[in-house]
């Protein structure tokens, strides 16, 4: 079983049956799933992508610079775990909302001593803003994160089962492929079910990723807890 963890949830799937935004029934399902985990006694590092408001890359252009483009997306990630880390405690999980840009009114500065104390005492820590940096996803953020706070996998929620070697929802002879390298999921085109950047710091630096769903219930314990669940990259 593992004892620290990094869960990373993509804005798309925050906002559940909404287009944008978010739909508090996944947060509040979300909530009970990571009080499973820190009840077996693993800590658990949240990261939440903003592309349910804001995604840097496509709202760049048309006299918006990439680098504000960017900015913007990471204060999207911010909302989210404004509003998870509400949600959370509301369903009696401790959880404090940190950020790597500059919010003191809203979110503790993120600092690695703090966050270690926090996961130390049972809290889920929530991690947004990236790392502060633009040209950079909140992919690549939750590898980098994963390696400073010393997690032993990065868990990757997706809405399908884990990689394919094409996508699924165009083809539906694509086979789900339980296990892969590092090498494998940079070099193939096909695979596009995280950031190649992301998956190149989590090669040089032998972190694991495992890409699964977690909208059935118990699914993110089992992965704690070991089971072969979705595509594990390692």
């Amino acid at each position: 079983m593992y004892k620290r963890i990094l869960l990373k949830i993509s804005g798309e799937q925050l906002s559940g049956k909404h287009e944008v935004g978010i739909d508090p029934e996944v947060g509040h399902y979300l909530a009970r799933e990571c009080q499973k985990v820190t009840q077996a006694g693993c800590q658990l590092v949240l990261v939440v992508g903003g592309g349910n408001m804001v995604r840097g890359a496509e709202v760049a252009g048309h006299g918006i610079k990439r680098v504000t483009a960017d900015q913007m997306g990471m204060l999207s990630g911010l909302m989210n775990a404004m509003a998870l880390t509400d949600i959370f405690e509301s369903d009696g999980a401790r959880a404090r909302c940190m950020s790597n840009i500059f919010a003191p009114q809203v979110a503790e500065s993120y600092t690695f001593r703090l966050a270690e104390k926090h996961l130390e005492r049972g809290r889920v820590v929530m991690i947004s803003g990236g790392i502060g940096r633009p040209y950079f996803t909140h992919d690549t953020a939750a590898v980098n994160l994963a390696l400073e706070l010393s997690c032993e996998v990065v868990l990757k929620a997706t809405k399908v089962d884990g990689v394919y070697d094409k996508d699924p929802q165009k083809f539906p002879e694509a086979k789900l492929l339980p296990q892969i390298t590092y090498h494998e999921a940079v070099a193939n085109d096909s695979i596009k079910v995280m950031d190649k950047a992301a998956l190149g710091l989590a090669m040089e630096q032998g972190m694991p990723v495992v890409v699964f769903n977690p909208m059935q219930p118990d699914t993110i314990l089992r992965v704690v807890q070991g089971e072969l669940v979705g595509s594990h990259i390692s």
